[in-house]
């Protein structure tokens, strides 16, 4: 199996546990705007994620058109979970077309017309950096809200050492 795969698979076992938290929580809270994250929820700091790889990956790797997603449009965990199944699909088509090709560059043009090249594995690394940044927001805002976290880091949690 590809390397990139593998390590994505790693990467969709946590998102599945980090589901299963947010399945656990109201609905309500799942949706609840907290003021000390930016006036983000949860579920907006899910699609903020997602939307990172639809563009990186998506739009700028593969050149598709993707809208981007209204986190009013996704109203509950069962929403995320498909919006992230779609988004499963995209990285995989992009793993697949860059096997083996991970120094090739793409062009790119910021808002203020500086340009920059991004190789295949910078865009591939950005987005699940990203991921677990923001990840880690979720679980602190979940425990904010009076949800225990489960562990969702890519050990297991008996041989955990790291305390978060």
């Amino acid at each position: 199996m590809e390397l990139f795969q593998s390590q994505y698979d790693w990467i969709r076992r946590t998102r599945e546990t980090l589901f299963q938290y947010c399945e656990g929580m109201s609905n309500a809270d799942y949706l609840k705007e907290i003021e000390s994250f930016g006036g983000d929820s949860i579920r907006d700091l899910h699609v903020h994620i997602a939307t990172c790889y639809h563009f990186w990956l998506g739009t700028h790797g593969l050149g598709k058109s993707i809208a981007k997603t209204d986190p009013n449009a996704i109203k509950s965990v069962a929403d995320m979970r498909e919006l992230f199944r779609k988004t499963d699909e995209l990285v995989q088509e992009f793993l697949l077309k860059y096997e083996g090709n991970w120094e090739h560059t793409i062009p790119y043009t910021f808002k203020n017309g500086e340009t920059s090249d991004f190789s295949t594995l910078w865009l591939y690394t950005h987005t699940i950096t990203h991921e677990f940044n923001h990840k880690g927001q979720m679980v602190k805002i979940g425990r904010l809200l009076g949800y225990i976290p489960p562990d969702t880091d890519l050990i297991a949690p008996e041989v955990n050492t790291c305390q978060s």
